[in-house]
């Protein structure tokens, strides 16, 4: 496996993001990584250098040769013959469809992929590494804007509304279509506060953008809100980013306008519903009266969640703090997507 060319463009690639993020000092990024991040952020204010930095880092500390290997081993890349897989992207936070195009890339196969024009500068970036890295194989990725009508598979992430079209569309095509989801967090009123602390990592990073980004909490009757607002005040530092502070400022004016009960702490409104979506500067929770109800609740919403944080509550639970770092074999939605481009 280790004779790959693509594995070994892989690695290299995930040597390439370590030297340049094995520091906050941003003299270590090198000039042509430094000026596709500005391009980033000068086409979407929501990506921060902080949360583009956290991004690409995080990638450099899973493409190291014993996590790719591990996580490799439980598969057989041999292919009988190359598809064209056509990735269609969402852009809700940096490289969020990298993964896909990385299950592509070492699966042997051709991808033909559709950018988000949220993240259009990235993953280009990304590829032409991988081509400087392993030019044998400079086209196996190709980027479009076109519409496409020449390909084998897709995998096709978008919003709800989306995901019919794509339902429809692709309908006779091998697919993997993947609609809205959000992350919840159980909160049983014995966490530590550093434990509470890293819960703000969960909901605060990526501005709360992303799918496994926790959006609603469920806490036990009678619980004091102070400790969490307490654990996360160290975060406040959020209002003072303007796209932040407009959404928060927009919708608290709209919960009060509508007179519902909120609780705030002047850059996170806490707001009791029973829908799994909040708003950017806002925190959904709902009271639970036993760990039994509180399963059944979650199990019926299972297709609409993407992670759950808690301690000791589920067998596929997320410790606090670390739903932004997923594991190579952490599939979107729990549909194994090597496994689905290999079995072609």
């Amino acid at each position: 496996m280790k004779e790959n060319k693509r594995i070994q463009a892989v690695l290299k690639l995930g040597s390439y993001l370590r030297t340049n993020f094995c520091s906050n000092d941003a003299e270590t990024v090198d000039a042509d990584l430094a000026h596709v991040m500005r391009k980033a952020e000068g086409s979407n204010s929501w990506f921060t250098a902080k949360e583009l930095t956290h991004s690409l880092e995080s990638w450099g500390e899973l493409l190291t040769e014993k996590k790719l290997l591990e996580w490799l081993a439980a598969y057989d890349l041999s292919i009988a013959d190359s598809k064209k897989i056509l990735l269609i992207l969402a852009g809700n936070i940096p490289l969020v469809g990298f993964h896909d195009l990385l299950v592509c890339y070492l699966s042997g196969h051709n991808t033909l992929v559709k950018l988000s024009s949220s993240d259009a500068h990235l993953l280009p970036f990304m590829v032409n590494k991988l081509n400087e890295f392993n030019p044998e194989d400079e086209n196996a990725v190709e980027f479009t804007d076109e519409l496409v009508k020449e390909y084998d598979a897709v995998i096709a992430t978008g919003s709800d509304n989306s995901a019919r079209y794509f339902e429809h569309y692709f309908s006779k095509k091998p697919n993997i279509i993947r609609k809205n989801r959000n992350s919840v967090a159980v909160i049983s009123g014995d966490e530590t506060a550093e434990e509470l602390h890293a819960l703000g990592e969960d909901v605060f990073r990526y501005f709360g953008l992303g799918c496994r980004s926790v959006s609603k909490v469920y806490v036990p009757k009678g619980y004091d809100f102070d400790l969490l607002f307490k654990a996360v005040f160290p975060y406040s530092d959020l209002i003072n980013f303007e796209k932040y502070s407009n959404n928060y400022d927009y919708n608290k004016a709209v919960y009060l306008m509508s007179e519902f009960k909120i609780l705030d702490n002047g850059f996170l409104i806490l707001k009791e519903d029973s829908s799994l979506s909040s708003p950017i500067g806002s925190l959904f929770y709902e009271f639970y009266d036993s760990k039994e109800q509180l399963l059944q609740e979650l199990n019926s919403r299972k297709e609409e969640i993407q992670c759950v944080v808690a301690k000791d509550f589920l067998a596929s639970e997320i410790d606090f703090g670390q739903t932004q770092k997923p594991g190579l074999s952490d599939y979107a939605d729990d549909i194994d997507t090597l496994k689905f481009v290999l079995s072609l």
